[in-house]
């Protein structure tokens, strides 16, 4: 076997994969993952580590796959990655963007090497918190920020309740088109969790039902606010409130929940507006949807300016999506239903103040893309709502809302704010916004702050990443 090219990911086929929304990557057989991982070069300085959100030692379980000992693969994938079965499918795997192999040849499948592991290896295995700590913490949003915060407290010995507004938990996990993840996988990941002393209060919203400043009232000695960004941006034009137009994230939770009432008589004729993985998750879930049916994608910029990964552009590219690119939405036309959009083309102007090329509507382009269905997929805001002002949130530019202060506090003492644009970085925040919690709790009542224990009750700490991580990513 050559060392440098990749034990190839075997894929459903276009026909077969447009016509259902079964899982699109198949996983490796065993001898394929021992043959997988021998080509991990053990690196010294595994850069894999560093460019995971959540540091995770996916260098040590590539190299226990090659050795074949999936049970060790496996419970190291777990020590730091309490959704493991979620994101071995699911992540974006920034890890292999930064392996040295990308230099020399292709990547590791490190995100497949996890899978395997978890798929090989005995992962049933159940989380063990340290001694109980009498301070509670509360965290408000159930999203991969929000657990992951909630475990890395619990494993401390904290007690923690999780409210979430939904009837149900993961956030925005439940969006993930079920051609990515099964439907099962967030319960495999949390059945490892039932040890631990967390409980979870669902179907109550937060600046409705209670505040955090509430919980503090009831005897919370933390907060922690990780509701993320789930209210959808408004397009701002005509139309908008069209029978037929949908917003992204709405539309693909109802694919999980609720499919059978979305489509009815239209849905023939899908545009999706936007140019981000949501949006491409849209577009990919609409050309299922609308079997022979025909989905365009519309965006006011070129190719190069899309913020979706090449893994979501290149499939929507082998499934039948069309790309309209240099388009700006103008009006949404129907009378009782969604009939057309009305574009604008788009064409380059000088530079902004940074830099960044802007863009000028060419005079009298108007045209209309006939379609009965329009999905609105232009980015979300935090619904704080019913918060008072006193918080002071900073929102990120994805649009939850954090905290000001370096550990994350909000100008509430006691209330913390984070979040993350993709699941494993909403997960690395809530890591970070737990440890800073600890920390402001092992001070307040006297203690010195500690490392997050063996999460499988060992005797001592897993290992911190090496000396001289936390600078600039290796670049192939």
């Amino acid at each position: 076997m050559d060392r440098y090219e990749r034990v190839p990911i075997r894929e459903e086929n276009r026909e077969e994969r447009i016509e259902k929304f079964a899982l699109i990557d198949q996983p490796y057989t065993l001898e394929e993952a021992v043959l997988e991982g021998q080509r991990c070069l053990e690196c010294a300085m595994p850069y894999c580590v560093q460019g995971c959100p959540i540091t995770q030692d996916c260098r040590g379980y590539n190299i226990l796959v090659g050795q074949r000992d999936f049970d060790g693969a496996a419970k190291l994938t777990l020590r730091e990655n309490p959704l493991a079965t979620v994101l071995c499918k699911t992540c974006y795997h920034f890890c292999e963007d930064d392996c040295i192999m990308a230099g020399r040849g292709v990547p590791i499948a490190i995100r497949h090497l996890k899978r395997a592991a978890l798929d090989f290896g005995k992962s049933d295995l159940l989380y063990v918190p340290s001694k109980r700590k009498e301070e509670r913490v509360a965290v408000i949003g159930a999203g991969p920020a929000g657990l992951m915060a909630a475990w890395d407290l619990a494993i401390r010995g904290h007690p923690v309740t999780i409210f979430e507004h939904e009837e149900f938990l993961g956030g925005q996990i439940n969006t993930i088109p079920r051609y990515h993840l099964d439907p099962d996988d967030l319960d495999t990941d949390l059945a490892r969790w039932r040890n631990l002393d967390i409980t979870f209060v669902v179907g109550k919203k937060a600046g409705t039902d209670y505040s955090p400043k509430s919980l503090l009232a009831e005897g919370y000695e933390a907060v922690l606010v990780a509701i993320g960004a789930s209210k959808p941006r408004e397009l701002g034009v005509p139309g908008e409130e069209l029978p037929g137009v949908y917003h992204a994230l709405p539309f693909l939770l109802a694919m999980n929940k609720r499919p059978e009432g979305i489509l009815g008589r239209h849905g023939r004729k899908i545009v999706v507006i936007g140019a981000g993985d949501v949006a491409l998750d849209a577009a990919r879930s609409a050309r299922r949807l609308a079997q022979g049916g025909e989905v365009q994608l519309v965006y006011r910029r070129g190719p190069k300016d899309m913020k979706a990964t090449e893994e979501e552009k290149s499939g929507g590219e082998i499934e039948g999506v069309r790309y309209v690119f240099y388009r700006s939405p103008k009006q949404i036309v129907g009378t009782d239903h969604v009939e057309g959009l009305v574009v604008q083309r788009t064409e380059h102007g000088p530079p902004d103040a940074k830099g960044r090329r802007t863009l000028q509507v060419v005079p009298g382009s108007d045209e209309t893309i006939d379609c009965d269905m329009v999905i609105v997929a232009v980015g979300e805001v935090a619904d704080v709502s019913g918060f008072d002002p006193d918080y002071d949130f900073k929102f990120a530019s994805m649009g939850w809302p954090e905290g000001k202060r370096e550990d994350w506090m909000t100008d509430v003492e006691g209330v913390f704010a984070t979040g993350g644009r993709s699941v494993v970085h909403a997960m690395g925040a809530g890591e970070r916004a737990a440890a800073a919690i600890d920390r402001y709790l092992a001070k307040k009542h006297g203690r010195e702050p500690e490392r997050r224990p063996d999460p499988f009750g060992g005797p001592t700490p897993p290992p911190e990443i090496p000396p001289g991580y936390g600078g600039a990513t290796w670049t192939p």
